[in-house]
């Protein structure tokens, strides 16, 4: 069954929700905003939440607006990164709420990773085909989210943030709920012998390069130097490796590649698009 549910707020703003999670625990927030439901025009047409992609300014701040709103956030404590597709992870406190709500300027540098345990701050990350990765721990009422492109999946960022988590807050791996939201999937991401190369070399790891059914659910060959993959398997045994139990892991079906006319798709669009955003909080 698929995680992640179609929701129109009633200022228009359209999002996918961790339905589930959130009528479990309900002081959770937790979703992906679709590319419906914003101001911003032509090829960012309409819920650009991304400043970096050449879009006005102006309207991508108005569509961060329209999402706050949708979720019942307060704008100034919706918290963004500058991503490099890296795995460093923001332990995020009282003094960061608002990071990058409305500048590049003033987001956290550098993270693909956010952490917090405050109640009332919303991370949010930035996408167009790449995995986000969320993470909550009930036990100790803390959040994380994660941008997982290829390159940040084989660095095991989401090793990484549930790391950050441990030493923060006390986590335990065991007690940690995790979903993978919508993202291109095998069926859309073909890839060269360079990110295979990587992936193997994650694979062996994690102790899977001699499990031959674990490797063929990752990613399978196409032709000559050409493989169809999946981050989100890839993702998912990362998440096991590192003691999330595997009832506790949900993943989307939803392809952003595939439903162009519901997401933004950087591959499909030839790098001219929007971008859509991942948000989780704890509400106060």
């Amino acid at each position: 069954m698929e995680p992640f549910v179609r929701t129109i707020a009633e200022n228009g703003c359209e999002t996918w929700r961790l339905a589930n999670w959130e009528e479990k625990y309900p002081q959770l927030t937790a979703g992906f905003t679709s590319r419906k439901g914003g101001v911003s025009r032509d090829s960012f047409d309409s819920l650009n939440c991304g400043l970096h992609v050449n879009d006005n300014p102006a309207d991508v701040v108005a569509n961060r607006q329209l999402l706050a709103r949708a979720i019942g956030a307060s704008f100034d404590a919706c918290t963004y990164a500058e991503q490099v597709h890296g795995k460093e992870i923001q332990v995020v406190a009282k003094a960061q709420a608002g990071a990058g709500n409305s500048s590049r300027e003033k987001a956290l540098q550098a993270k693909d990773g956010f952490v917090t345990n405050v109640p009332g701050i919303y991370l949010h990350a930035l996408f167009a085909d790449c995995v986000p990765l969320y993470f909550y721990d009930p036990v100790h009422k803390a959040v994380g989210l994660a941008h997982a492109g290829w390159k940040g999946t084989v660095l095991q960022i989401a090793k990484a943030t549930l790391e950050t988590m441990s030493a923060a807050y006390g986590t335990k791996p065991r007690d940690v709920y995790a979903a993978i939201g919508p993202s291109i999937q095998a069926c859309c991401y073909e890839v060269d012998e360079n990110v295979i190369t990587r992936v193997d070399k994650t694979l062996r790891e994690l102790g899977l390069s001699n499990q031959l059914a674990a490797q063929e659910s990752v990613y399978h060959p196409v032709s000559e130097g050409k493989w169809m993959l999946s981050l989100q398997q890839l993702n998912r045994q990362i998440m096991i490796k590192a003691g999330i139990m595997p009832v506790h892991i949900e993943i989307s079906t939803l392809c952003t590649s595939c439903q162009v006319e519901d997401f933004f798709s950087h591959r499909k669009e030839g790098g001219k698009t929007g971008r859509m955003a991942a948000w989780i909080g704890i509400r106060e």
